[in-house]
């Protein structure tokens, strides 16, 4: 039993003095390990947050129609520019029979009245001449038959306005639409032969076109309100508009909204930035855009790549190289980051080597 338990024991012995020998033969054979280094550079360091919306008109209006019928002419079309007071439909007044019945019952009753009054002026103006009567009386009937007359020709006139929608005392017509603003038709809703409503107290009436000044363009978006306590107003914005490829347009910032909404759980804050265009831009309104918004910027500043950091206690700090291969821990002040490089504001030098964290080569 004792030979078999040696025997054992000098098995094991011998397995274990191969594989130490041959463990140690490798390393001796392996090459040496070289890290790579970089040094700090100089470089444009952008801090900034995303907004996501898009890009609408400043002012834009929806021209509605007074009265209620039918479209009977359209003179306009989208996408082209108008002036203030430049027509842009004609409504065919579908009348109300019950308003019609009324109107001329007023008619009549007012030319009834009227003839009455001329009449009786016209026996008081002889009386007058005969000096029957004094000129105070006849002045009272003189000043009826004027006041009959008027009524008779608002009657005249209602009737008018409630059979076609026009007034021949003024020249006017209520079955005309025209553009309230200089701009650019976004939209026209409505076709030759659409029945459209009137606006009024009750009811916002149907939209014949809706009219924006495509000249003063505003982003509207929203933003997290982790966020919104880095903002100012007059803080500069990089548009990026997904339809318009390889083009990055300026906005200036100059609204937040004092009260978030919540979307989804999370609170967001509406926001608006002025878009600055030059002459010859073009860009059509509802285009949805992504905002960058710079919240700090630095030119010229002294940085590394945010991977080389190493944190102890929250203390940043970076292994740099004091000799070939040899590397010392130095704690380093930090400053903005925009996710790639960081600024250093202090403990580095432009002609330091920094040690490049999981990044080596094996020399051949």
């Amino acid at each position: 039993m004792k030979k078999v338990l040696l025997g054992l024991f000098i098995v094991v012995f011998l397995g274990l003095s191969g594989w130490l020998g041959y463990y140690f033969y490798n390393k001796a054979h392996t090459d040496p390990v070289v890290y790579k280094t970089e040094s700090p550079f100089e470089t444009e360091i952008v801090k900034k947050t995303v907004a996501t919306g898009s890009i609408v008109p400043r002012k834009e209006v929806q021209v509605k129609s007074q009265v209620s019928g039918i479209v009977e002419e359209l003179y306009v079309e989208a996408g082209q520019v108008v002036k203030k007071g430049q027509l842009l439909a004609k409504i065919r007044i579908v009348p109300n029979m019950v308003s019609v019945n009324n109107a001329e019952t007023e008619l009549q009753r007012a030319r009834l009245n009227f003839e009455e009054a001329k009449r009786e002026l016209a026996r008081y103006e002889q009386l007058y001449e005969q000096k029957v009567v004094p000129e105070q009386e006849y002045r009272k009937y003189k000043a009826d038959f004027a006041i009959k007359e008027e009524t008779l020709r608002a009657a005249e006139n209602n009737l008018q306005l409630v059979r076609e929608g026009s007034s021949r005392q003024k020249g006017q017509s209520s079955n005309l639409v025209y553009s309230t603003i200089d701009g650019m038709l976004l939209d026209v809703p409505v076709k030759v032969g659409t029945s459209i409503i009137e606006r009024n107290n009750f009811n916002e009436g149907t939209t014949i076109a809706s009219v924006a000044d495509m000249r003063s363009l505003v982003f509207e978006g929203k933003i997290d309100e982790s966020e919104v306590g880095k903002l100012r107003e007059n803080m500069d914005l990089l548009l990026t508009i997904g339809a318009i490829e390889g083009r990055v347009f300026d906005a200036e910032l100059e609204y937040i909204a004092p009260k978030g909404v919540d979307e989804e759980g999370t609170i967001k804050f509406p926001i608006r930035a002025k878009v600055l265009l030059d002459e010859k831009d073009f860009i059509r309104a509802g285009y949805s855009a992504n905002a960058d918004i710079v919240l700090d910027k630095r030119e010229k500043a002294l940085a590394i790549k945010e991977s080389m950091l190493k944190f102890e206690k929250e203390q940043p700090y970076v292994e740099v190289e004091t000799a070939p291969q040899v590397f010392e821990k130095r704690v380093i002040k930090t400053g903005i980051s925009d996710g790639i490089n960081i600024e250093v504001l202090s403990g580095l030098q432009k002609k330091d080597k920094v040690k490049v964290p999981d990044a080596n080569i094996v020399q051949i």
